[in-house]
């Protein structure tokens, strides 16, 4: 008896999550500020912008979009696999991905998308060189990227081969 009311307790210690996923609601607003404001600025320097500063405002809003990706990814992903599942029924524009995305799935996606983060803001860096990027700051943006890409690369690998052993 006291084994089950454990049980229950952990159980339903899993609603203490959902308060994280709305926090997460919150922060895709404050992203959404953000864009708005680097949109904001990109569209009304355009006119007297170089092509790398053109590139440069892209890769910025391209990379706040990735961001918001990722957020929805744990958003989803994290309610459905820790919470409680979402009821698909009804919402003909429900991406099929998201009932289906296990904790596996959920790693390598949000993987992915840190390594699309990561490479953009090495691009960003390599793009800044002629106006002072910091060489230091450049090698270290480098070697957090490869880290992330091995990172990725190893996670895939492990699942490939704890899938095999199924």
């Amino acid at each position: 008896m006291l084994e089950r009311a454990i049980e229950s307790v952990l159980f339903r210690s899993r609603w203490i999550m959902a308060p994280f996923y709305l926090g997460l609601v919150i922060s895709l607003l404050v992203l959404l500020f953000k864009f708005g404001n680097e949109l904001l600025h990109f569209v009304t320097h355009a006119t007297g912008a170089t092509e790398s500063d053109t590139i440069l405002g892209i890769l910025a809003l391209v990379d706040l979009t990735l961001t918001g990706n990722l957020v929805l990814i744990v958003i989803f992903s994290g309610y459905e696999n820790f919470v409680s599942k979402i009821d698909p029924e009804g919402h003909p524009d429900w991406p099929e991905w998201m009932t289906r995305v296990d904790f596996t799935g959920l790693k390598q996606k949000l993987l992915a998308s840190i390594v699309a983060i990561s490479a953009i803001q090495l691009l960003k860096a390599f793009m800044n060189l002629d106006k002072g990027m910091n060489e230091n700051t450049l090698m270290w943006l480098v070697i957090i990227h490869v880290v992330f890409v091995g990172s990725s690369l190893v996670l895939a690998w492990s699942d490939k081969l704890s899938n095999n052993k199924h």
